[in-house]
């Protein structure tokens, strides 16, 4: 009697595969309570959480070297589903093949850790293509966004032998699976007063870091 050979399953194809860099500011005190769960330091959150992909693909799309970030306000504990309310930047030299590959996978169409994240949010207010200057260099961080619409400058604290300083394991992150690095922001703006967002900041919470994130 002839073997019968039982093809090999195929592992599923991935939705995305991302690699970069975040850079992330709010109003809280250092650090941002919600990290661990808690609720923000003025019973409500106003960040900034911006991603830039140095290599990543989304359903077969190249994305590199493009970046996305949402303006937030959430209106008390971070973890509360459907809480937020967003406005997305979406890098302006993205196609527009790139910009709804970028839609599907941050607003969690595609499953995986960005789900999660959208999981959270309620309400998207705009999204809008803009030019986004986005720098990291010696762990110095530095963000510009919208023509002056948004503007972070911050820095990571260091160790006593001049490590990051890095949070992990944490209820909540905006880079899963990755270490957070502690950081201060120098100086932090928003000015999109057609959605209610104005604020301005010194010396408040910052996170930045390295993450990978896959579906």
């Amino acid at each position: 009697m002839a073997t019968v050979v039982k093809p090999e399953t195929a592992a599923p194809a991935k939705t995305y595969t991302l690699t970069g860099t975040l850079l992330e500011a709010c109003d809280c005190g250092v650090l941002c309570p919600c990290w661990i769960g808690e609720d923000p330091d003025n019973g409500t959150c106003k960040a900034i959480l911006a991603y830039h992909i140095d290599k990543g693909e989304i359903n077969g799309v190249d994305v590199s070297g493009l970046s996305v970030m949402g303006i937030t306000h959430i209106p008390g504990n971070v973890l509360v589903p459907g809480s937020w309310k967003v406005v997305r930047f979406i890098d302006e030299r993205a196609t527009p093949e790139q910009v709804q590959a970028l839609g599907d996978a941050f607003r969690g169409r595609l499953g995986g850790p960005l789900a999660d994240l959208a999981g959270l949010v309620g309400e998207e207010l705009g999204v809008y293509l803009v030019p986004i200057e986005f720098g990291l260099k010696d762990g110095q961080g530095t963000l510009t966004a919208g023509n002056g619409k948004v503007t972070a400058t911050m820095a990571p604290y260091k160790s006593l032998y001049g490590a990051n300083t890095t949070l992990r394991d944490s209820i909540f992150s905006t880079i899963p699976g990755s270490p957070a690095w502690v950081s201060k922001a120098s100086d932090y703006r928003v000015n999109i007063p057609e959605h209610g967002l104005v604020w301005s900041f010194s010396g408040r919470n910052a996170i930045q870091g390295d993450f990978h994130m896959e579906a």
